[in-house]
C-alpha cells in the first residue's frame, strides 16, 4: 500500500473531495501533520459526534499546547458561526495566519468573552495543566450561554492502563506531556461539569491500547532523541511534536522517514476496532447547561 493510497483514503474520511486536494508539498504544513497523526483525527471524529449537526451555532474552540490549527480547521467545515482561543500564547500568531481568523489568548482565570457567549464550547486538553480548576471551570459555564453545550477532553486518568503504567517506567510520566495529573476518567469529568451547573449528556474515549502504543513510540523517539540532538537547537525540548513551522522545517528530514512508516502505523492503530467498549487513554464529556 502506497502513502499516497493511504492519505487518499483518509481525506475521504475526513470529508474532503481528494479531487481538491494539492500535492503534499503545497499542503499547509499543520494538515500535512494532521494528515498523519493518529490520535488527532479520532479526537475530531469523537468531538464532532458529541457536538452533533450545528448550523447557526456559536460556538469556541479553546485548546492547550497541542493544536496548531489543524483540527480547527475541520471544525469549521462542520458548519456554525467559530471563535477560536489558546490558553498558552506561544504559536497564536502563526495559528491565526493558517486559519485567518483571529486566535484570542484565553487565560484560565478570566476568558475575554462576554457572558453567554456560545451555545457550543469544546476544550481540548487543558484540564490536565492545571492544579488549580476553579477559575477555568467557573469561566467555561460563564461564557456558555443557557442551553448551551461544553465538550472537555482530557487524557484518562486511570493509571492502571498498561499503556499509561509502561509510560511512567520508561520516564515518559504526566510531566513529560506538561501535565501536573495524567488526566481525568469519564466519572471525574461528570462531576466536574455537575459542579459547573452542567447537566452531562454524552461521553466518549479515543486513543486504544494500540493507538496509545504506537503514538508512545512516535513520542519517545520525538522527546528522547530528536529533541536531544545537537543539530536541531530549534526543537523545543519537551514538546511532543513540532509546534511551529521553524520546528517543522528543523525535522523535515525526520519527517519525511516518519512518512514512510506511518502506513504501517495507521494499519496498527486499526486494531484499536477488536477492543470492545467505548473507552480510551482520552476522553471527552458533553454537558448541557439549563436553559
Amino acid at each position: 500500500m502506497s502513502i499516497d493510497s493511504v492519505q487518499e483514503s483518509e481525506i475521504r474520511t475526513m470529508n474532503i473531495p481528494s479531487t481538491t486536494q494539492p500535492a503534499e508539498t503545497s499542503i499547509p504544513w499543520q494538515l500535512q501533520m494532521y494528515h498523519k497523526s493518529l490520535k488527532k483525527r479520532q479526537k475530531v471524529d469523537l468531538l464532532l459526534k458529541l457536538m452533533g449537526p450545528i448550523k447557526n451555532e456559536r460556538c469556541i474552540l479553546i485548546s492547550g499546547h497541542d493544536n496548531n490549527g489543524a483540527m480547527n480547521y475541520y471544525f469549521r467545515e462542520a458548519g456554525g458561526t467559530w471563535s477560536w482561543g489558546q490558553v498558552y500564547e506561544d504559536g497564536i500568531s502563526e495559528m491565526s495566519e493558517f486559519l485567518g481568523d483571529p486566535v484570542a489568548h484565553v487565560p484560565i482565570d478570566r476568558f475575554p468573552f462576554a457572558d453567554n457567549s456560545f451555545d457550543v464550547l469544546i476544550m481540548i486538553d487543558v484540564h490536565e495543566h492545571f492544579s488549580d480548576l476553579t477559575s477555568l471551570n467557573r469561566e467555561i459555564e460563564r461564557v456558555v450561554s443557557p442551553g448551551g453545550l461544553a465538550i472537555i477532553t482530557t487524557p484518562n486518568g486511570d493509571t492502571r492502563l498498561p499503556v499509561a503504567v509502561l509510560k511512567r517506567h520508561i520516564g515518559m510520566g504526566p510531566e513529560i506531556y506538561g501535565h501536573v495529573v495524567q488526566g481525568y476518567r469519564v466519572g471525574e469529568l461528570q462531576q466536574m461539569m455537575r459542579s459547573m451547573n452542567m447537566r452531562p449528556v454524552g461521553w466518549g474515549g479515543y486513543s486504544r491500547f494500540f493507538t496509545e502504543f504506537a503514538e508512545l513510540v512516535i513520542n519517545l523517539a520525538y522527546v528522547k532523541i530528536l529533541a536531544k540532538k545537537k543539530d536541531h537547537p530549534e526543537v523545543m525540548t519537551g514538546t511532543i511534536a513540532p509546534t511551529s513551522k521553524k520546528e517543522m522545517a528543523a525535522v523535515q528530514k525526520e519527517y519525511r522517514m516518519y512518512s514512510l512508516i506511518y502506513p504501517f502505523m495507521y494499519l496498527f492503530s486499526l486494531l484499536d476496532k477488536l477492543i470492545p467498549g467505548r473507552g480510551g487513554y482520552a476522553v471527552a464529556v458533553s454537558a448541557r447547561k439549563p436553559a
